[in-house]
């Protein structure tokens, strides 16, 4: 078995094993080039999430911000053969469609647009 010997951070330092770290006569510590550099990654990384989180709670990641929200919904039970499109392009009016599907489909959690026979949709309506 070996023994290993346990030196004091002091000792390292003055054999030059400095991690980013020196120390001054006085006590202080200051910081190398790879300290230095350490420290600006840290901030830097900091500050891109703290933009992020910001820019996130203010809606910049959402669509659904951008829709306007309607004022009320109506429940459609899907007859057969009748599609998502041809849903919407009769509750459009002169709306656009696709932006209605799109709408359709998030209040629905919809991952396609394929419909079943039976099936029950909310559809949002505007005005």
């Amino acid at each position: 078995m070996s023994t290993a010997t346990l030196t004091s951070a002091q000792t390292l330092i003055n054999q030059g094993f400095s991690q980013g770290f020196t120390t001054n006569p006085s006590g202080s510590i200051v910081l190398n080039r790879r300290g230095r550099l350490a420290r600006t990654l840290v901030v830097l990384s900091l500050a891109i999430v703290m933009v992020a989180t910001f820019a996130f709670s203010a809606g910049a990641g959402s669509t659904d911000s951008m829709a306007a929200t309607p004022d009320s919904f109506v429940s459609v039970v899907v007859g057969p053969g009748e599609t998502l499109w041809s849903l919407a392009g009769r509750m459009a009016g002169d709306g656009d469609v696709r932006s209605l599907i799109e709408e359709i489909m998030i209040v629905n959690s919809l991952a396609t647009p394929d419909v079943q026979a039976g099936q029950s949709l909310r559809i949002p309506l505007h005005g």
